[in-house]
C-alpha cells in the first residue's frame, strides 16, 4: 500500500456514525467479532471516560482494538505512536479495509503526501493517525496536534522505553512530553512484552504512575514450543518443515547476515520459496521480500531479528530459530509472531555452543554501564536456563512473567516426550578439570578430542597426552560431551574468553562443583530426532470438502487483494475462510455472523464470498 491510498480515505466517516454507539456495538459492526476479552473491555472504558492505562496483552490478543475503538467513540483523531514503518502500514491498510478513516506519517511519505495527511488531521477527518515517536516529538508536528482534536494518545510497544529491554528506542523515553503538554488527553501505552522490571521502567519513563493498569495471561495456549538439540540444526529444521509445516508461511531466525543467506539459500534448494532479510540488504530489497511475505502464501522468511516486530501478517504458522535469542522476553516476542490468528503454531528452536559463546562474549563487550551489563547477562543465563530446563516450558516462559501455570501443558516437548535427567556431577567434574588442567586455553574441540583420548598433533605437540585427564572421558561419546560443555556454559559454570577465541575458562561458580562438594543433575538431550507429528488444528477441523472450499475462498480472496494492492489478509484472515468454510452462509444475514465479518466488508467483498460459497454448494450436490 503506498502512503497515497491512505490520504484518499473517505473522510468524516467516524464521528457521526460512531459518536453515539456502545464499544460492543462498534466492535460488531466494524470488525466483526461479537465479545470483548475481559482486558479489552475494561482498557476501552478506562480510555473512553479520560483515564490513562497501561495494558500488557499477548502478541495476537487484540491490544489494537484497545486503542481503536476508543478513537472511533471519541470526539478527534487517535494519535498512535507505532515505532516501524511496516506496522503503520499494516494497521492503516486493515482499517481501511474495515472502512475506517486512517493514515500513517513517516519517513517514507513524499512532502506533498505529508501536506495531505496534515490538512486531514486539521480538519478532523482522520479517526486514526499512526506516527512514529521521532516524528511525533519534532515541533512541526506537536504544534500540529495542538490545533488538532485529539482523542486519544496510544504508545504501542511501550517496552521499546526500557534501556533493560531487547527493543529500547531512547525516543520512547522523551514520550513523557505527551502528558506535560496534552495533560487532559487520556493516553494508553501496550505492549505484549514486559518483566517487572520493564513495566515499572514504562511507568516511570512515561509518567504513567496514577494510570489504571491491565495485565492478561501471556500465555499463548495455541503454541506449541519446541528445542531440539543443535545437532545437524538445518537437517532438524528441515525435518520439522516437513513434518509440521510442508507449505505454510514462516519466519526463520538467525543472529548473522551471513548464516540468513546461508540458510535461505539452502531451504531454497530443497524446493521451498525461502527469502532473506536482514540490515545488509537495501532498502528495495528488504521491501520486495517483506511483500512477497506479506501477500504469498507459503513464503519463509529468513532473517536477522530486524524483521518482524512490525508484521501484522495473522498466519504466520511457525517461528524457527536457528540461532539463541538473547532473553526470554526476545524470544516471547519473536515466538509470538506465529499464530496471530490463534489457529495452532510452533515455536521451534536449535542452537548450538558457538550461539552460547558469541552471545556470551557480546554482553562481556558492551559498552553499556556496569548495571546494565550484570541485567544482560541476568537475561541470558535466564534464556540458557529455559532452554535446558525438563519442566513444561510453558510454565516455565510465564513464571519468567511472574505468571503462575498449575499443571503441564501437553503441547510443548518437554510435555510430549519427557525429557530423561542424570547425574552429572563426575562427568562434569572431568570436563572443568580438563579445562583446568589444559591451561585454561583451548576450546570445546579440543578438550572433548583430549576427554576422549585422540591422538593428534596439537595433542602431542602439548604434552597434554600425559595429563591425567587424558582419555578419562572414554564412556561418554563426542556428541555428548559437547552438549554437557554447552550445558555447563549455560548454567554459569565456566566462561568464555573475550577475544572471541571460544576458550573456555573456569569462574567462582565452578568451585564447590569442582571439589566434589556440589551434585549436578542435568537433562539428558537425546542425540537421536524426536518422533515428529503433525500438529492438529483444533481450531478447524476441516474435512476434505470443507477444504477444497477453503481454498477457493483463498483463491478469491487473493484474486481481490491483488487487485487493491493490499495483504490478502487485510480482506479476510484464514480463520474466517476456515470458518465460512465450515458454515457455509448464503445470505448476508448469516455471513454477518461469522467471526471477522463486519459491516463494511459485506457490504464491499460479501456477495462475492456469498456467490464463491454458493457456487461450490451447487457443484457439490451434482
Amino acid at each position: 500500500m503506498n502512503a497515497m491510498v491512505s490520504s484518499l480515505a473517505p473522510s468524516n466517516v467516524g464521528q457521526e456514525i460512531y459518536a453515539d454507539s456502545s464499544a460492543l456495538d462498534v466492535l460488531e459492526r466494524v470488525f466483526g467479532y461479537s465479545s470483548f476479552h475481559e482486558t479489552q473491555k475494561l482498557a476501552i472504558d478506562a480510555v473512553c471516560e479520560g483515564r490513562d492505562c497501561l495494558v500488557l496483552m499477548p502478541t495476537g490478543g487484540g491490544k489494537s482494538l484497545c486503542y481503536q475503538i476508543p478513537s472511533l467513540l471519541l470526539q478527534g483523531t487517535g494519535v498512535v505512536v507505532s515505532p516501524l514503518i511496516a506496522l503503520m502500514e499494516d494497521q492503516v491498510s486493515s482499517l481501511l479495509e474495515l472502512g475506517v478513516t486512517a493514515a500513517y506519517l513517516n519517513s517514507s511519505l513524499a512532502y506533498d503526501e505529508q501536506q495531505v495527511i496534515e490538512k486531514q488531521l486539521l480538519k478532523g477527518e482522520l479517526q486514526l493517525l499512526y506516527v512514529a515517536p521521532e516524528r511525533l516529538l519534532t515541533e512541526r508536528l506537536l504544534s500540529l496536534l495542538s490545533r488538532s482534536k485529539i482523542a486519544l494518545f496510544a504508545i504501542d510497544e511501550a517496552h521499546c522505553v526500557s534501556q533493560w529491554g531487547h527493543d529500547f528506542r531512547k525516543e520512547y523515553q522523551q514520550l513523557r512530553q505527551l502528558h506535560e503538554r496534552f495533560s487532559n488527553i487520556p493516553r494508553i501505552a501496550l505492549t505484549a512484552t514486559a518483566d517487572v522490571r520493564t513495566r515499572q521502567e514504562i511507568v516511570t519513563e512515561l509518567d504513567l504512575a496514577e494510570a489504571d493498569q491491565f495485565i492478561d495471561s501471556f500465555d499463548r495456549e495455541n503454541i506449541h514450543y519446541q528445542i531440539d538439540d543443535g545437532l545437524k540444526p538445518l537437517d532438524r529444521l528441515w525435518q520439522f518443515l516437513q513434518s509440521n509445516h510442508p507449505s505454510d508461511s514462516g519466519i526463520v531466525y538467525c543472529l548473522s547476515r551471513k548464516k540468513v543467506e546461508k540458510v535461505a539459500d539452502w531451504i531454497a534448494t530443497k524446493g521451498r520459496v525461502a527469502l532473506p532479510y536482514h540490515a545488509g540488504m537495501t532498502d528495495a530489497e528488504r521491501r520486495r521480500n517483506q511483500n512477497r511475505f506479506q501477500f504469498d502464501d507459503g513464503v519463509i522468511i529468513v532473517a536477522t531479528v530486524a524483521f518482524g516486530m512490525g508484521i501484522d501478517k495473522p498466519d504466520v504458522r511457525f517461528v524457527a530459530h536457528l540461532s539463541l535469542p538473547k532473553s526470554i522476553e526476545a524470544y516471547y516476542q519473536e515466538t509470538g509472531r506465529a499464530g496471530r490468528d490463534g489457529d495452532s503454531a510452533s515455536a521451534w528452536m536449535s542452537f548450538g555452543m558457538q550461539d552460547l559463546v558469541l552471545l556470551r562474549q557480546m554482553v562481556r563487550q558492551s559498552d553499556a554501564v556496569p548495571e546494565i551489563v550484570r541485567v544482560m547477562q541476568s537475561k541470558l543465563e535466564s534464556m540458557m536456563a529455559y532452554t535446558e530446563t525438563i519442566d513444561c516450558r510453558r510454565k516455565v516462559l510465564l513464571a519468567y512473567f511472574d505468571e503462575e501455570y498449575d499443571g503441564n501443558c501437553g503441547a510443548c516437548d518437554n510435555c510430549l516426550y519427557p525429557p530423561e535427567s542424570w547425574d552429572a556431577t563426575e562427568a562434569a567434574r572431568k570436563a572443568l578439570s580438563c579445562i583446568y588442567r589444559t591451561g585454561q586455553r583451548f576450546g570445546v574441540g579440543y578438550l572433548t578430542d583430549v576427554l576422549l583420548g585422540r591422538v593428534n598433533h596439537r595433542i602431542e605437540s602439548n604434552g597434554h597426552a600425559q595429563l591425567s585427564t587424558y582419555g578419562i572421558g572414554r564412556n561418554i561419546d563426542y556428541q555428548q560431551w559437547r552438549i554437557l560443555f554447552r550445558q555447563l556454559l549455560a548454567f554459569g559454570f565456566v566462561d568464555v574468553d573475550h577475544e572471541g577465541l571460544g576458550v573456555l575458562k573456569l569462574n567462582e561458580s565452578c568451585r564447590d562443583l569442582l571439589k566434589g562438594k556440589q551434585k549436578l543433575k542435568l537433562r539428558r538431550v537425546a542425540v537421536g530426532s524426536k518422533s515428529s507429528r503433525r500438529q492438529q488444528d483444533v481450531h478447524t477441523d476441516l474435512s476434505r470438502r470443507q477444504q477444497d472450499l477453503f481454498e477457493q475462498l483463498r483463491i478469491l480472496r487473493l484474486d481481490i487483494a491483488r487487485t487493491k494492492g493490499v495483504p490478502p489478509f487485510t480482506v479476510f484472515n484464514d480463520r474466517t475462510l476456515k470458518e465460512m468454510a465450515k458454515i457455509q452462509p448464503t445470505e448476508e444475514l448469516e455471513l454477518g455472523g461469522i467471526s471477522g465479518v463486519g459491516a463494511y466488508k459485506i457490504r464491499t467483498y460479501g456477495q462475492q464470498f456469498l456467490d464463491t460459497i454458493a457456487e461450490y454448494i451447487a457443484t457439490d450436490r451434482m
